[in-house]
């Protein structure tokens, strides 16, 4: 479960320890991690359940300020009291995600606000943002605009914050070259943390985003590593299903993603208030569904007869006792 939820690489003798592990996790005999994996609401255990579905509930005492409380959960022998430690780490799960929410939608009014996507690294403060969760929204705000960002609380006369960073841009090597308007600050080329002297900020800012402007990040492609070009009419249960072989999937090694061309739109709509995107997708007498997450804007630039390619994973969607094969996109574009 560490090796999973720490994002090591999964390989060498990382994978087998996950591999096998993985196999004892399904017949644990701890009662906290039994009742956590049931509230988790995953159906089959896997890596995903780990990353997704446990790791997120443990780490959330932690952030929260009470990793005792995990602790507790798996040296617990008393059902009663495995019970009440579960809802609680539930609970300290579901505030950091509205704590995480919050920050969130205040960090992206800021940089819409001030055109802060126009830098070439985004740098934001503000009061009352949790150290526990910053980090995590970091990591969305640079997955969002593919650029570097460093989000800081302001606490009294001090900017504590975390930082992420995109390929081809050492995050850490940058800060070196900032060492006169920082405090302290730790981490690798991909995440750090920071303290600086708030009255430092604006220099901070000005002295990093030079920095940025200096290593051309507007020159940085987002690159997706396709493992594979793949006809919707060989697809089948059988190949997905054996794709299940290549697994634990993780760092190092991701799910596989193949390239589909030449797929007209059979139907279209955003899904959750426009956040995602549900489309049926042909080629000939084939027909698949393909699910986008966080790509409900697609919804407005395409229509019914389009054609597009389609960069995805290829998985099995289960709903009401239904199986059915689904592409989870990842990219599109119109076909030429």
């Amino acid at each position: 479960m560490g090796t999973i939820s720490d994002i090591v690489p999964l390989v060498d003798e990382n994978r087998v320890i996950a591999k096998l592990g993985l196999m004892l996790v399904k017949q644990t005999k701890n009662m906290g991690l039994k009742s956590l994996l049931m509230s988790s609401g995953y159906k089959n255990i896997d890596s995903n359940t780990i990353s997704f579905g446990v790791a997120p509930r443990i780490n959330a005492c932690g952030r929260m300020g009470h990793a005792e409380q995990a602790l507790k959960l798996f040296l617990s022998k008393d059902i009663y009291e495995v019970n009440e430690l579960t809802k609680t780490l539930n609970d300290y799960n579901t505030l950091r995600q509205q704590k995480e929410k919050t920050i969130y939608e205040n960090a992206i009014n800021q940089i819409e606000n001030n055109k802060l996507y126009e830098k070439s690294a985004i740098i934001i403060g503000g009061e009352n943002w949790h150290h526990g969760v910053i980090g995590i929204v970091s990591s969305k705000i640079t997955d969002l605009y593919f650029k570097p960002s460093i989000l800081l609380c302001y606490e009294d006369d001090l900017a504590k914050g975390s930082g992420r960073s995109i390929p081809g841009f050492d995050l850490h090597e940058a800060l070196m070259k900032c060492q006169n308007s920082i405090e302290r600050f730790g981490g690798h080329s991909m995440a750090i943390g920071i303290t600086i002297k708030k009255d430092k900020f604006k220099e901070f800012s000005e002295q990093f985003e030079e920095i940025a402007k200096e290593s051309k990040i507007d020159e940085i492609i987002p690159i997706i590593n396709i493992d594979g070009k793949i006809n919707l009419g060989d697809i089948n249960r059988e190949i997905v299903e054996s794709l299940k072989q290549l697994e634990p999937y993780g760092e190092g090694n991701k799910t596989p993603i193949f390239a589909f061309k030449n797929l007209k739109i059979d139907s279209i709509r955003a899904l959750s208030e426009g956040k995602h995107i549900k489309m049926t997708l042909k080629d000939g007498n084939s027909i698949i569904n393909a699910i986008g997450f966080n790509l409900g804007y697609l919804a407005d630039e395409y229509r019914i007869g389009d054609k597009l390619d389609v960069v995805g994973t290829l998985e099995i969607n289960s709903f009401n006792g239904v199986d059915s094969l689904q592409i989870g996109i990842k990219d599109v574009m119109k076909s030429v």
